[in-house]
């Protein structure tokens, strides 16, 4: 069947969607005598007259669903021990046991090696940068990606991703670290109008402003950690489903435009205050211009300098990451042209330049998180968990379907909760996957984690002998590296239009997260951008499509009469799609529309109701003042149609509010002597009509599993019914 050629059922859209009016309700109303029963077509079953056989299909035994039952098999279940499944605890727990022993080590090893040496070498620079975005010393970069990856490699499931310092996360992570060192009185600024208050809450004089951070970022990290741990215990990874595509890149991308305004002092060598709390963008930049004229010329040109090496650097990485076998390390050249330079130059000491200064060698003895932090960071940690564990869960799927393998999301929970609590006890902050270090991971050849304990090794070598090496590295270089991986998430406006021809919807909920992110806060925009997503999700089943069907010639598919043409209208047959679920959001709107597009038989029956009594007071009364009673019979138009069959293929499920809804409609047609079927219910519609009692025992065989099957079933039982009443109404045209 062609769908272009009109002469052969053309099913072209119709230019216009406008024009409904040949399925106008009808001018003239048809008034059946009150005597008559409204209900005759109820009383016509399946019979041999009948064109087309019923469809019968026998349900499935359902299993028991006893709540108690289900809990003793699982406590059972869990409480049985073997030596199986304790194997399969540990194997499932500690995944490196399973693939380790079986790694193809001439197959694999070149790539893995090769792929850890260069994420390591990239680490090293953007794990120092990244420190002063989570108020830390650089040393604390170092330290939480040299944990990170050997703590991923040990519990991870994806054989691709990197796990380390992320750019959010350390920016959501600052904020709080700078809330608490206010509150605690090491905020110098702050500090020198109300000294003698301030210093009296200081927890430990022992502990310096950068040892009272690292504690403050440890113990968030720890809570976070817990969360994720327990999201992988309770089995509760289906709360990553409410943070989508759309919701996640506005929400990157406006916290990247908070990143680059704090990294700006930086680049101007001036010494702010961090702004933070709701409007910490704006607050920032007018703490900048108010200060523009302290900016340090020998910053402002390394921080230009190193803009133009850098930029078309990773440009050209990028435009020829295929031919390239690796990307060039242009961060790690900068780090050491800078350095030597500083060192060479005595640019601190000329000219005041801002510096990384001492970094230790080692590693410093384990610490507990402060117990007496966690009740005021707690609710800072839930936003930091859930963008750490979608983003690696989002990520280690991604990549495992791109090269055909699976990925544990519970599994993948765990190691990044791990990779949170353990390293909270060495002075680390929060990680989590990353997704371009793990893009450079993958072009370099990486087939399994061990390429992570490279990279760890990489930082290893770096902790143990080089970091003092870099004491004199200006933190204005440190601050373009960071704004220069921005690139990305700064680039996704051009994005825009193409995702605006897919989804208006999902643009939208783009800038709202974006605008909120970025104006008023990271955790304020993710919440508004979930809050908001949600509500676009129910308003889109608030209002959604409905339609009229027609009949494609010499078939049984129905389509919308508004969007194809050259569609056969039944006579007397109204069939009414509704694209929704059918609840309480949108139970009035079903009705209005199918009152709209069929006639409201409310006003029909209140028209009936009216004529009648005027009919009543015309009638002639008996000589003894009683009234003779009579029929009402009025002379009006019939009915343009007996049934409405309605297409229930794409409702998902209903509600209590939805049934109700479903027979008040069929309540109030019969009362006018139309009836209504309903066709092409789902298992879960059917269940529901079951439950709340939609169908009498004589009335099953008003549910059809297709709208064809209504329709000849509806034609039939009116020709029945004609059959019995010979001068009942007419229904062979329009």
């Amino acid at each position: 069947m062609s769908l272009k050629n009109e002469d052969q059922n053309d099913l072209s859209p119709k230019d216009s969607v406008k024009g409904n009016d040949q399925y106008r309700a009808p001018s003239g109303i048809h008034l059946e005598p009150e005597e008559e029963s409204r209900n005759d077509f109820w009383q016509f079953e399946p019979s041999n007259l009948f064109r087309h056989p019923r469809i019968h299909l026998e349900p499935q035994e359902k299993s028991d669903n006893n709540f108690k039952k289900f809990v003793i098999k699982k406590l059972e279940k869990s409480c049985q021990c073997s030596s199986t499944k304790a194997k399969n605890t540990i194997f499932g727990f500690l995944p490196v046991l399973q693939w380790l022993p079986k790694y193809d080590l001439k197959k694999n090893i070149l790539g893995d090696v090769m792929s850890g040496l260069i994420v390591g070498i990239l680490l090293v620079p953007q794990s120092i940068a990244y420190s002063l975005l989570a108020g830390q010393e650089p040393i604390y970069g170092l330290y939480t990606s040299f944990f990170a990856s050997l703590i991923y490699f040990i519990l991870g499931t994806s054989r691709h991703i990197s796990v380390g310092i992320f750019g959010i996360l350390c920016l959501m992570i600052g904020e709080v670290v700078d809330r608490e060192l206010y509150i605690a009185g090491y905020d110098t600024v702050h500090a020198a109008s109300n000294e003698s208050s301030l210093v009296n809450q200081i927890p430990d004089k022992t502990c310096d402003r950068s040892c009272y951070a690292i504690i403050v970022g440890s113990t968030v990290t720890f809570v976070a950690g817990v969360y994720q741990v327990a999201m992988g215990f309770f089995q509760v990874g289906f709360v990553s489903v409410y943070l989508s595509d759309a919701l996640l890149g506005g929400f990157v991308t406006g916290a990247s435009f908070t990143i680059l305004t704090s990294q700006v002092k930086y680049l101007l060598g001036l010494s702010l205050p961090r702004s933070a709390g709701v409007g910490s963008l704006i607050t920032t930049w007018i703490h900048v211009f108010r200060n523009i004229r302290k900016t340090n010329i020998c910053d402002l040109i390394t921080s230009l300098l190193c803009l133009l090496v850098l930029l078309p650097t990773k440009e050209l990485n990028e435009r020829f990451k295929s031919k390239l076998k690796a990307p060039i390390p242009v961060e790690l050249f900068v780090i050491v042209a800078a350095t030597l330079a500083s060192h060479f130059g005595k640019l601190n000491e000329k000219y005041g330049t801002s510096i990384a200064g001492h970094i230790p060698t080692g590693f410093m003895p384990p610490k507990a998180p402060d117990w007496n932090l966690i009740p005021r960071v707690a609710v800072d940690a839930i936003a930091i968990a859930i963008i750490g564990f979608a983003i690696t869960v989002s990520l280690s799927e991604m990549f495992a379907k791109k090269h055909g393998y699976t990925v544990k999301a519970n599994q993948e929970m765990y190691a990044i909760g791990f990779c949170n609590i353990i390293p909270s006890f060495f002075h680390c902050f929060t990680t989590s996957a990353a997704l371009a270090k793990t893009l450079v991971k993958e072009s370099t050849g990486c087939q399994t984690q061990v390429s992570g304990v490279m990279t760890a090794l990489v930082l290893l070598l770096v902790l143990l002998v080089i970091a003092p090496l870099f004491f004199s590295l200006q933190k204005s270089v440190l601050g373009v590296i960071t704004i220069v991986n921005l690139r990305g998430a700064l680039c996704k406006f051009k994005d825009l239009p193409q995702m605006w021809r897919i989804s208006r919807m999902d643009t939208v909920i783009w800038f709202v997260t974006m605008l909120c992110s970025a104006l008023i806060s990271t955790e304020i925009g993710l919440l508004t951008g979930v809050c908001f997503s949600m509500f676009c999700v129910i308003l889109r089943t608030q209002k959604p499509k409905a339609s009229l069907l027609g009949l494609v010639e010499d078939s049984e598919v129905f389509e919308s009469m508004s969007a194809y043409k050259n569609l056969q209208a039944k006579s007397g047959i109204k069939i009414f799609r509704f694209v929704a679920p059918l609840y309480y959001v949108n139970k009035e709107y079903f009705k209005s529309v199918l009152y709209k597009k069929t006639l409201n038989p409310v006003l029909v029956k209140a028209a009936q109701r009216k004529a009648a009594k005027r009919k009543i007071k015309r009638e002639t009364v008996t000589p003894s003042g009683i009234q003779d009673e009579v029929s009402v019979q009025l002379s009006h138009d019939p009915l343009e149609f007996h049934t409405i069959v309605i297409d229930c293929s794409a409702i998902q499920f209903l509600d209590t509010a939805g049934i109700h809804t479903l027979k008040e409609v069929r309540r109030d047609y019969e009362a006018i002597g139309i009836q209504v079927l309903l066709a092409q219910c789902n298992p879960s519609v059917r269940d529901s009509l079951a439950r709340g009692e939609y169908c009498k025992k004589d009335e099953e065989n008003l549910l059809f599993y297709s709208v064809y099957e209504a329709m000849t079933f509806a034609e039939d039982s009116q020709n029945q019914k004609e059959r019995h009443i010979p001068n009942g109404p007419n229904f062979s045209s329009d």
